[in-house]
């Protein structure tokens, strides 16, 4: 039972380190035109 946490251990910290480099490393694309949204205060303040 031991050997198997272990390897279970091991593929999770695998998995999370591989995620990690993969978010660091992706070029993903962003967006090519500002967004600008007016929010009212009514959505903040009871008035």
């Amino acid at each position: 039972m031991k050997h198997v946490s272990l390897a279970l251990l091991v593929v999770i910290l695998l998995a999370v380190v591989g995620g990690g480099i993969f978010v660091t490393l992706w070029d993903f694309p962003v967006p090519r035109q500002q967004v600008e949204i007016t929010i009212p205060d009514a959505r903040f303040f009871d008035s």
